[in-house]
């Protein structure tokens, strides 16, 4: 018949499954993770395929994609040790803990008049102590590696501590990660970060997000974030998109947080690169000659 060609029924299944072969390939990236025992090749969707509105997974070997940072997940979970968020050996301790750490305050200093908290038994439910016992053990210098530094906030957080350690000896119970969130926000100096790591950590929570400045930077330059969005004001907005977009990845939240925070606090230069990209120029300012910011490239190994 004019116009039609005979194809054998061997040959068109061959074609269609070569065509579905090709096909997959063009929507799948590959990632080579290598440990001690062995190779694993992990397969990802293709970089321009989105992962929710806005935000596509981009390519793996890319900071700070999508697929970038399931790769970095998966890679700790192979050459780690598991992760370990709970610091404290009661409730007490772990909203000590928190409390004295956070914005402004490095983390080994934080650990330290943790460390020097639970030295002076200041977490001991039969003798809490007062706001100035703690102020005067605060304001002592710690010993943090070989230096001696003085703790930031010294009168400020033995403020808090002294009111909040009553209440916290005497919490409820608590089903989930995010009762306990909600209670906390109501004690002195506690806002939505604080409560959220306390939770998380306490109870190894996934139903909250612990929203920093890293996390912050790191969803607006996916696109996940709009920049207008601030923790301060759109705390509980922020932490929805984030929640979602840990499912959408298919990593818990807490584990997804810990390995972001990990890496964006030791690598300077990244965080310079996310700042830069997103500062905005001043009112008047004459557009820069230089080209538009480039996405930082890291060699996968």
């Amino acid at each position: 018949m004019r116009g039609f060609s005979f194809c054998h029924p061997r040959a068109l299944r061959s074609h269609t499954r070569r065509h579905r072969f090709l096909t997959y390939r063009q929507m799948t990236q590959t990632a080579v993770l290598y440990s001690r025992v062995g190779v694993l090749k992990a397969e990802l969707p293709s970089a321009g395929i989105e992962l929710m509105p806005g935000v596509c997974w981009g390519a793996v070997d890319a900071f700070p994609t999508p697929a970038y940072w399931v790769f970095q997940t998966l890679n700790r979970r192979m050459n780690s040790a598991p992760l370990r968020y709970r610091l404290g050996r009661s409730l007490a301790e772990e909203v000590g803990a928190c409390l004295l750490g956070g914005h402004g305050i490095p983390a080994e200093v934080g650990l330290a008049a943790y460390e020097r908290m639970r030295l002076k038994d200041a977490f001991n439910p039969r003798a809490i102590p007062t706001e100035e016992s703690v102020l005067d053990w605060l304001a002592e210098p710690l010993e943090v590696a070989t230096r001696r530094v003085r703790y930031r906030f010294a009168a400020q957080k033995s403020r808090y501590l002294a009111a909040c350690l009553p209440i916290v000896h005497d919490a409820p119970s608590f089903a989930t990660g995010r009762q306990l969130r909600d209670w906390l926000l109501a004690l002195p100096g506690i806002g939505p970060k604080t409560a959220s790591w306390v939770a998380r950590n306490w109870m190894d929570a996934d139903d909250v997000a612990i929203l920093d400045v890293h996390i912050l930077r790191f969803g607006q330059a996916i696109g996940l974030f709009d920049t207008s969005m601030k923790v301060e004001k759109d705390y509980l907005k922020l932490e929805s998109l984030f929640l979602e977009f840990s499912s959408r990845v298919d990593v818990r939240p807490s584990e997804l947080d810990a390995v972001i925070w990990y890496e964006m606090a030791n690598s300077p230069l990244a965080v310079r690169a996310l700042s830069k990209q997103h500062r905005a120029p001043k009112p008047g300012a004459r557009p820069s000659r230089k080209s538009g910011p480039k996405t930082v490239q890291f060699e996968l190994i």
